[in-house]
């Protein structure tokens, strides 16, 4: 295996010269004074020869670092960079078995993207990783591209719910405390881990909701067409790809929704009664094919994670009796055709990561192929996309290599002009008979 590729948008983190294989986490924490204890266990293999370790941690204090189960030759932490000095090179292929104790007050990591991590509710936590959030509450290679599996245990105070991702495992109370087993089996991302602490009941609507009690009849409702979501998703794009799907809604507001690797978070203001943000539900459970089991492994490749949950809310509107996808793509490219041209989707750059249009432009790609191959088999393609690289690592290369072995025909070029080009290009008029 070969180094993750190296992110420009992400200057300064380490790649360590390694590969995470397992991240185990035993948190201790407590609400009232956000505190935090961690012991972190590292899993990781020499992808070259090397003699130091590098990983990545924000804001927190290292007071003790093990590899192999012995003290190193030397550690640093400094910078938000934990430096392991090994005694001796190791050649490539070595397991590595880092294990560090930490604590601290965890805050968010303040970046490019404003402040991401660990964040403080008015009663409780939420963790929101994207896209350089992690290091704010374990250390961790830091990069889209190195998934591994998590064991994440949290221990809070009675009263609270706590949610990570995976499956629950076990929940022990003991002296006023309540500990949290989490077990995440399939591959993840790092800045995909989460955890979601706070005083919430549990309800259902077509998955698990944790909801504060005064907005369980609000959430029961706005979100209730989520299992005809996931039917279309599943006949659109294949198998939902995780063991399960849980919804926070906290009772704080929130600026947007979030995702994490089988979960999404929204806040009290994203319910009225009257699904009004419905389009943001679908969204969100679209990533859990595309950002979740599908990670780009360079943040530069961002639209095949936004423009895909987009063009996933206009098929749900058509579903669900709303506008249909092709009104919502004309629609999207008049108003896009008024804005400046100045993005180019397909390397954004880090300060554009997040633009709105670059998600109408993804999502307005994806409906220009599917006029271009025609409905049967650009479903196909998009199932076969899916299928693929599933749990696994993508970019733009391969997504035009899969389209057009699928399509039968090479739709680089029309694929180029959505997105390595300013100018927004036409789109075309009908599918291809």
């Amino acid at each position: 295996m070969t180094s993750p590729p190296e992110d420009p948008y992400l200057p300064g983190r380490p790649d360590g010269g390694i590969t995470v294989d397992r991240y185990e986490l035993e948190l201790e924490y407590r609400v009232a004074t956000n505190r935090l204890a961690g012991r972190a266990v590292v899993h990781a293999r020499a992808l070259r020869p090397l003699d130091r370790v590098a990983l990545e941690l924000h804001g927190l204090r290292v007071s003790h670092v093990l590899v192999g189960g012995r003290r190193p030759d030397r550690w640093t932490h400094r910078g938000g960079r934990l430096v392991v000095r090994l005694g001796r090179e190791v050649p490539a292929g070595t397991p590595l078995v880092v294990e560090v104790h930490y604590g601290g007050q965890p805050g968010p990591v303040k970046g490019p993207w404003g402040e991401v991590g660990w964040e403080e509710l008015e009663d409780g936590v939420i963790v929101a990783g994207q896209p350089d959030g992690a290091p704010s509450w374990f250390p961790c290679h830091d990069s889209p591209a190195d998934k591994a599996t998590f064991g994440i245990t949290v221990a809070a105070e009675a009263g609270y719910e706590v949610v990570a991702n995976g499956r629950l495992v076990s929940r022990t109370p003991r002296a006023g405390r309540v500990s949290w087993v989490y077990e995440q089996p399939e591959p993840m991302a790092p800045y995909l881990a989460t955890v979601q602490i706070g005083r919430y009941t549990r309800a259902w609507a077509g998955g698990e909701v944790l909801v504060p009690a005064r907005l369980r009849a609000a959430a029961e409702h706005d979100l209730g067409r989520q299992p005809q979501m996931l039917r279309l998703f599943e006949d659109r794009f294949g198998p939902y790809p995780f063991g399960g799907y849980t919804v926070v809604v906290t009772d704080d507001d929130l600026e947007i929704p979030l995702e994490a690797q089988g979960l999404s978070v929204f806040g009290a203001n994203h319910l009225d009664g009257r699904r009004g943000s419905e389009r943001l539900v679908a969204h969100e459970l679209a990533h859990q094919w595309f950002g979740n089991s599908l990670t780009v492994a360079r943040w530069k490749d961002i639209w095949l994670h936004e423009g895909f949950a987009c063009y996933a809310e206009w098929l749900w509107s058509q579903e669900a009796g709303g506008w249909t996808a092709e009104r919502h793509a004309r629609t999207a490219w008049t108003r896009l055709s008024g804005l400046q041209q100045d993005l180019v989707i397909g390397d954004p750059g880090p300060d554009a990561m997040f633009d709105d249009r670059l998600y109408k432009r993804g999502a307005l790609a994806l409906h220009a192929l599917r006029l271009t191959v025609g409905d049967t088999t650009f479903f196909d393609l998009l199932r076969a996309w899916t299928a693929r690289f599933r749990h696994g690592s993508v970019s733009t290369a391969l997504f035009v290599a899969t389209a057009s072995e699928i399509a039968g025909m090479f739709v680089g070029p029309l694929l180029d002009d959505w997105l390595y080009r300013e100018a927004l290009p036409a789109l075309p008029a009908a599918a291809r008979a």
